[in-house]
C-alpha cells in the first residue's frame, strides 16, 4: 500500500512540475481559445478562419464583384412655384423663385467607356445628375437617351479605370434562385439584400408600358431604383425598379427589369439614339367567352383576340381582320396583351414575320411586315 502510494504522489508530484513549466514558458498551450478581457474576464473565441475561406452559405464573392460597378445617383432640377406668374400671388408673397428639388437613385456600370444604366424616373427631368462611385469618386454625369416605354435611362460619364459588372442571362432564371439587390436605399449607403426569385415574367402592373418584371422579394427600398439584381455568382440579372408597398418601404414584393430588355435598350439608345419598335396597327383585348361569341371564335381557348384593325395598317395589309385571334408571334405563344404588345415590339420593322391566327374554326398564318411603332404623345409615368 505504501508503494502505490509513493508512485502515486511521485507522478502528482512530476504533472504539477510540468504544468509549472507550460505555464512559464508556453501559456498559449494551456489557453486553447480562451482569453481575457480588459477586467480579468475569462472569454472563449472561436478560432480564426482564413481570410481567403468565405464562411459557408456567404455571398461575399458575389456582393465583392458586382458591387463596385453599383453606383448612387444625386439629382437636382430647380421647381418653381405653380402660381410664381400670378401678379396678386407676387404682391402677396413676393417673388418666390426657384427651389432646387433633389432625387436620389442608383446605376450599374456596363461599360468600361463609362455608360451608366439606370431607371428613367430616376434622372427624368433633371438639371444636373451627380454619379458617386464606392470609391467615392464623384463626377458629372449626361444623359444620352431614355426609354419611358421600358423605365430605362443610359448615362455617361468621364473617368478612367472603371469596375464594369458582368451581364447575366436573365432568360435562364427559374423561380427559387437565389439573388441579390444592391443599391442606395434611403441614402444611407451602398447595401446589398438577398432573397429569391419570386416570380417570373410579372406584368399587367401599371408600371410601364412593356413589362416582363422578375419579382424578387430581396428588400428594395426608395434609393434602390436603377441598381443592380444580381445572381449569386455576381452577374447582373435585373435593374431593380419597383416595389408593392403600403408603407413605402419593402414588403418583400419587388420587381426588376431583366436584363434582356435592358441590352436591347443600350443597343438601341446607343447605336440609333432611339429604340424602334415593331408595330402592326391592331386594338387587342383579352380573350373572354363573352367576345369569343360576339366574334364567332367559341373554339379559341388562348391567344389574344382582334376587336379593331387599323385601316391600312400593317396588319390590315396582311389580311387581318376583326375577330382574329393571335395564338403565335414569330414562333412564341403569347396568352395576353401584355405579351402580345412585347411580342411585337420585339419584331424588326420591316421584316415579315409569321402570325398563327385562329379565325372561326380555323387556324390560318398571316405574314405581317411590322412599321415603326409610333412615339406615345406623354411619357408613361408610375
Amino acid at each position: 500500500m505504501k508503494r502505490i502510494w509513493l508512485l502515486f504522489s511521485q507522478a502528482v508530484t512530476v504533472l504539477v512540475a510540468a504544468y509549472f513549466v507550460v505555464a512559464t514558458l508556453q501559456p498559449g498551450w494551456l489557453d486553447r481559445g480562451t482569453t481575457r478581457s480588459g477586467a480579468g474576464i475569462a472569454l472563449i473565441e472561436a478560432p480564426g478562419a482564413p481570410a481567403s475561406q468565405p464562411a459557408s452559405g456567404s455571398f461575399s464573392a458575389a456582393a465583392r464583384k458586382a458591387s463596385p460597378a453599383v453606383v448612387s445617383i444625386n439629382t437636382s432640377k430647380a421647381v418653381r412655384h405653380p402660381r410664381s406668374n400670378d401678379p396678386w400671388f407676387q404682391f402677396f408673397f413676393g417673388d418666390q423663385g426657384s427651389q432646387a428639388q433633389a432625387g436620389l437613385g442608383s446605376g450599374v456600370i456596363i461599360s468600361p467607356d463609362g455608360y451608366v444604366l439606370t431607371n428613367n424616373h430616376v434622372v427624368e427631368g433633371a438639371d444636373e445628375i451627380e454619379v458617386t462611385l464606392t470609391d467615392s469618386r464623384r463626377t458629372r454625369a449626361s444623359v444620352i437617351g431614355t426609354d419611358p416605354d421600358t423605365d430605362l435611362a443610359i448615362l455617361k460619364i468621364d473617368l478612367d479605370k472603371l469596375p464594369v459588372i458582368v451581364l447575366g442571362n436573365s432568360d435562364q432564371l427559374a423561380v427559387g434562385d437565389q439573388v441579390l439587390a444592391i443599391g442606395n436605399p434611403f441614402g444611407v449607403g451602398q447595401t446589398v439584400t438577398s432573397g429569391i426569385v419570386s416570380a417570373l415574367g410579372r406584368s399587367q402592373l401599371g408600371i410601364n408600358t412593356f413589362e416582363n418584371f422578375i419579382q424578387t422579394d430581396a428588400a428594395i427600398n426608395p434609393g434602390n431604383s436603377g441598381g443592380a439584381l444580381v445572381d449569386v455568382n455576381g452577374n447582373l440579372m435585373g435593374i431593380n425598379t419597383a416595389i408593392y408597398s403600403r408603407s413605402g418601404g419593402s414588403m418583400g414584393i419587388g420587381f426588376a427589369i431583366p436584363v434582356s430588355t435592358a441590352r436591347l435598350v443600350l443597343d438601341g439608345i446607343v447605336k440609333d439614339g432611339q429604340v424602334t419598335r415593331g408595330w402592326i396597327g391592331v386594338e387587342p383585348n383579352e380573350l373572354s367567352p363573352e367576345l369569343a361569341e360576339t366574334f364567332g371564335v367559341k373554339k379559341a381557348t388562348e391567344g389574344v383576340i382582334i376587336t379593331g384593325v387599323l385601316q391600312d395598317g400593317p396588319a390590315a395589309q396582311a389580311g387581318m381582320r376583326p375577330g382574329d385571334v393571335i395564338v403565335q408571334v414569330d414562333g412564341k405563344k403569347v396568352g395576353n396583351v401584355s405579351e402580345l404588345l412585347t411580342a411585337v415590339a420585339a419584331l424588326k420593322p420591316g421584316e415579315a414575320s409569321a402570325f398563327n391566327v385562329q379565325r372561326g374554326d380555323t387556324m390560318v398564318e398571316l405574314n405581317i411586315s411590322p412599321g415603326v411603332r409610333p412615339k406615345p404623345q406623354r411619357n408613361v409615368r408610375r
